[in-house]
């Protein structure tokens, strides 16, 4: 399961993976939710969260694609591992003690089928929520610029501890 590395280097197919940084999108229902759930279960892997597109995202991983993250579930571990997709919901129950088995039964060539069918449902009803908050409420992005139909698009500089943010767009 593992994939690209999002931070240096260090042979992050063989290192074991001791904790995991799930990045979420905080302005979705679903993905709220998930969060909320999931930091109360119990965890045989810690898990951290970390808005998506944020600045501590940005920090924290440097090399990773972040605008491909604010569509893709996505899923860091310690060592460099990057999981999207499936693979991320996968490896977010391995992590926990009581879904464990169902993550090997989903890492299966007929269980990852199912996998993918739970993240392209869940990308779906995402989709359709975004769509639902262009249609009459603000929109808005991780680096600082936002969209609200009765005062059009607004830049708020985002805040950051080193005084020097990134200005690259994210889109």
């Amino acid at each position: 399961m593992a994939g690209t590395s999002a931070t240096r280097v260090r042979d992050a197919a063989r290192v074991p993976v001791l904790g995991l940084t799930v990045l979420h999108d905080p302005r979705c229902s679903l993905c709220a939710f998930l969060k909320h759930w999931l930091a109360k279960q119990a965890q045989l892997v810690p898990l951290r969260f970390v808005p998506v597109g944020s600045e501590e995202a940005r920090r924290r991983f440097p090399r990773l694609d972040h605008r491909a993250t604010l569509s893709e579930i996505t899923v860091v571990g310690d060592g460099g591992q990057v999981y999207q997709g499936a693979a991320a919901w996968v490896v977010t129950l391995w992590a926990l003690r009581e879904y464990r088995a169902l993550a090997h039964r989903l890492s299966t060539p007929a269980g990852a089928r199912l996998a993918r069918g739970a993240t392209l449902a869940a990308a779906k009803w995402r989709e359709a929520q975004a769509s639902e908050r262009w249609g009459g409420g603000a929109y808005h992005w991780g680096d600082g610029w936002s969209y609200d139909p009765r005062a059009g698009w607004t830049y708020e500089r985002p805040a950051c501890d080193s005084g020097a943010c990134s200005t690259a767009p994210t889109r």
